[in-house]
């Protein structure tokens, strides 16, 4: 089996321990790091004394960047694909390098690691058996029909939303499910002030009025046939009391 070409890196998601030896010798190794923004994985990079040379791969460049990192992965060079943070193609720039390096006949390993949405989801107290990952809505064109076919989902579907339009989707939910649907929302996973609130959806959005969440969220609706509302209890904030 030929030797790997792009390597997809796990980065952390809050706490900068969360990341593999692996991921560690990995980004050290070749000979390019790919960084949705070099300002922020510097950081990281810098952490763990890694001096690859880094190169920018975004929404805004990815087309044409991709062009370019396959021709130096045909000319020998290991490329490492990075994030801010998670998964590269996971709701974050991927996808399109992943496609062409495979379509150049170049081989493309993927290092296990941190997902938001996997994180949330075990520790929400919904059912897990089966799950929906949406990620993020369609920002306008069909997300009001989007969200009456979540709504109908016979899972846990898991979604994830700025804390700038989270009170936009507390509302649509409601209108969407009703409002005692059952609702479980994490915010700063792996972080200082990590939270997750749990309730109704009625109970979450009055929640968010009266204190307006920081930090990315991710949103996890129970199926209408969920009955755990007296285990999920009210919202509550995990971070505040000691295990």
């Amino acid at each position: 089996m030929p030797s790997p070409s792009l390597f997809l890196v796990p980065t952390p998601i809050g706490n900068l321990e969360d990341i593999t030896l692996r991921a560690i010798r990995t980004l050290a190794e070749v000979d390019l790091i790919a960084c949705e923004d070099t300002r922020t994985s510097g950081v990281l990079l810098s952490h763990y004394d890694i001096t690859t040379p880094k190169t920018s791969f975004h929404a805004h460049n990815e087309h044409r960047k991709a062009i370019h990192l396959v021709e130096q992965m045909r000319d020998g060079r290991r490329i490492a694909l990075i994030t801010d943070a998670g998964m590269p193609g996971i709701s974050d720039p991927g996808y399109l390098l992943v496609r062409s390096t495979v379509e150049a006949g170049l081989r493309v390993e993927a290092l296990p690691g941190a997902a938001a949405f996997a994180t949330a989801l075990a520790a929400s107290g919904l059912p897990t058996d089966r799950f929906l990952y949406e990620g993020f809505l369609p920002p306008r064109k069909g997300r009001r029909t989007r969200l009456q076919q979540l709504a109908d989902m016979d899972c846990t579907v898991v979604l994830y939303e700025s804390p700038h339009r989270i009170g936009k989707l507390l509302k649509e939910l409601g209108d969407a499910c009703g409002p005692n649907r059952q609702l479980v929302i994490a915010r700063e996973i792996s972080k200082k002030f990590e939270e997750y609130l749990r309730g109704s959806v009625a109970e979450l959005s009055a929640h968010a009025t009266t204190r307006p969440l920081k930090g990315e969220c991710v949103v996890m609706l129970a199926s209408s046939r969920f009955s755990g509302r007296k285990a999920l209890g009210r919202t509550d904030n995990s971070g505040s009391d000691p295990p």
